[in-house]
């Protein structure tokens, strides 16, 4: 016969053990019994063991089982990494912290009921943006967190970031009128940002930043948040009126061809016109973009600025080729290539005048959206560029898979050709590479004559840097053709770049 049990008195006695479960084991171990007790009890036992684990409203895991999971993916993490190097790190895992913007409206407004129906319909939402092995807790009133393990980088944690963003703003149908809302979350990788027994409150750190900028986005956590994190916010809520105000602008630096000293083509790099700072520079601004979600709005903005000054040249019987860069945000965000391929139409411009520059780490990222992506733009014959080259981990057969048009030595290289045996034969490999694949190679950062005169006794194509110009607005650039170099000879375009008007 099946024993018969009185639930008020099994929970007492639950409750009770539980506390001298947290006095003589520990948070995280009683987390661990109540998870085997939920396993091997018998029904009624279970179910009471089950409900301290789940939330009862939304069903999805409590805070205590995140606790637990959390620990549990953690230490896999760093069985898989052990021994390994930071730059050679191949397991982590993210925390994306999810709060919803102004929930307390909908209980004031709507009365809880309601509000319990969203709750409900935002953690079957959060539910479909994973995968199998992912999970989503509710931590909060209005508060859910995503574990993510196996995140290959970064991107893939912002990647699910956006499809939460997108999730949660869909409508909420209550019968009478749809109700809309939107989110701030943050997000923690592990081991990149710290600790593991500081994650959440990391994550929960960097939502309440994203919450502060506006909310509706996401700020990855940065370990100077809690020192400059008002100057962080200010900033990137002056970038966002930035890109309505017209205050970014490009600034173009030249690609020279090694043998004639003339002008090959051009890189564009972004440059903002600040009202109170002045101009500033990519490295001043560009970070700030990544951390609050900006970078594919601003990496949108390039490349139509830079189709339409082509269209421009164009239109003045100039005909010259540009290279942009693309983070790895727009490699895996799915519709760079359509934001190419519009631009180029748009503005009239050949797609074999667009060069699209990639940093060589994440080109050999074999992942389903970067093959994508380069496949999408051989379709519609923009060139690629490897940049960064060398200093990465590159694959052999990856690189012929790709076939990219162009090599770009790093200029870690070039700064120590003087004085560097070693820098001269990665350089000298490289450029046999890049010779048997029938590729351009292009060495950066070139700033003084005597690097310039080895790259090209060792055959390099095309050379960029300090030494030929600095990056310059449309109107030096274009001054009667010329570009003056710092104290050296003018440097002028190659007779290939222009065109007969009419």
């Amino acid at each position: 016969m099946q024993p018969v049990y009185d639930p008020g008195t099994v929970a007492l006695s639950i409750s009770i053990a539980a506390l001298a479960f947290c006095g003589s084991l520990g948070l995280a171990r009683w987390v661990r019994a109540r998870i085997r007790m939920a396993r091997a009890q018998p029904p009624a036992q279970g179910q009471l063991a089950r409900g301290v684990l789940t939330d009862p409203l939304t069903g999805v895991p409590s805070r205590m089982l995140l606790d637990d999971r959390l620990s549990h993916a953690v230490n896999r993490a760093d069985r898989a990494n052990e021994g390994r190097r930071a730059g050679q790190i191949q397991a982590r895992l993210a925390l994306l912290f999810v709060d919803l913007d102004g929930f307390a409206a909908v209980n004031d407004s709507f009365g809880h009921a309601t509000g319990d129906r969203v709750l409900q319909a935002m953690a079957q939402r959060l539910r479909g943006c994973l995968r199998d092995a992912d999970s989503v807790s509710r931590v909060g009133a209005d508060q859910f967190v995503l574990l993510l393990e196996d995140m290959g980088c970064e991107a893939d944690a912002l990647a699910v970031a956006q499809r939460v963003l997108a999730a949660v703003g869909q409508p909420v149908d209550l019968g009478e009128r749809p109700l809309t809302l939107s989110c701030s979350i943050g997000i923690v990788i592990y081991p990149d940002h710290g600790r593991r027994d500081r994650l959440l409150s990391h994550a929960e750190a960097a939502m309440h930043q994203a919450k502060r900028a506006g909310g509706g986005g996401w700020a990855l956590f940065d370990q100077g948040m809690g020192e400059d994190g008002r100057a962080q916010i200010e900033l990137q809520e002056d970038l966002r009126a930035a890109l309505q105000r017209n205050e970014l602008l490009l600034h173009y630096q030249p690609k020279v061809d090694a043998g004639n000293g003339q002008i090959r083509s051009l890189e564009a790099l972004v440059r903002w016109q600040h009202p109170r700072h002045g101009l500033l520079g990519p490295g001043q601004f560009i970070p700030v973009a990544e951390r609050f979600g900006l970078i594919n709005v601003l990496g949108g903005w390039v490349i139509r600025e830079a189709c339409r000054q082509l269209g421009a040249w164009s239109r003045q019987g100039l005909r010259l080729r540009l290279s942009v860069n693309l983070s790895v945000h727009q490699v895996r965000q799915g519709h760079v290539v359509e934001q190419i391929e519009a631009a180029l139409r748009e503005h009239a411009v050949s797609a074999d005048q667009l060069t699209c520059e990639i940093t060589e780490s994440v080109a050999m990222e074999d992942t389903a959206a970067t093959q994508a992506m380069l496949a999408g733009l051989a379709r519609i014959g923009v060139k690629l560029s490897i940049d960064d080259f060398g200093t990465g981990y590159s694959s052999l057969s990856y690189l012929c898979k790709l076939r990219p048009q162009e090599l770009k030595i790093d200029r870690s290289f070039v700064q120590d050709l003087e004085t560097s045996t070693d820098a001269r034969a990665v350089v000298d490999a490289i450029i046999h590479l890049a010779r048997a694949l029938r590729l351009t190679v292009v060495a950066e950062g070139v700033e003084t004559r005597d690097q310039a005169q080895v790259l090209l006794a060792l055959g390099c194509d095309e050379l960029q840097g300090f030494f030929f110009a600095r990056p310059m607005s449309v109107q030096a650039l274009v001054a009667g053709g010329l570009l003056t170099s710092d104290g050296q000879d003018p440097v002028e375009f190659t007779a290939s770049a222009y065109v007969p008007l009419g």
